[in-house]
């Protein structure tokens, strides 16, 4: 019933910038937090930065002071502005939403499809 649909991931070189973004759809009644979420092969998805309904925010430490999440609360969409980017930053790019569907009983964790991000040379 919902779905999180991601765009801007690509192929940027060292010191480069993008901007992730996803918007949420569906049967929504609420939405307690959105974020995004990455992986590498071998490792394990990791949280990158997230926003609650409330506006804080909090970032991994490997991102801050290069990454910037915002919300736009009347478009269901999170956005992440990724400056500087590394090699390192190179990750399959997952968002993340928790919410409550209509009818629910509460909010559950949704994920959308991924969207890969590559910094290279």
């Amino acid at each position: 019933q919902v779905q999180l649909v991601e765009s801007g991931g690509g192929l940027v070189q060292p010191g480069g910038s993008l901007r992730l973004s996803c918007q949420a759809s569906g049967s929504i009644f609420s939405i307690n937090a959105m974020g995004w979420y990455r992986q590498v092969p071998g490792k394990q998805r990791e949280l990158v930065a997230a926003i609650i309904s409330g506006g804080v925010t909090n970032y991994a430490d490997s991102v801050k002071g290069r990454f910037t999440i915002s919300r736009d609360n009347a478009k269901n969409t999170v956005t992440l502005q990724m400056n500087s980017l590394q090699p390192e930053d190179t990750a399959v790019y997952y968002c993340n939403a928790v919410i409550h569907v209509v009818y629910d009983l509460g909010p559950r964790v949704y994920w959308g499809q991924g969207t890969q991000v590559t910094v290279s040379s």
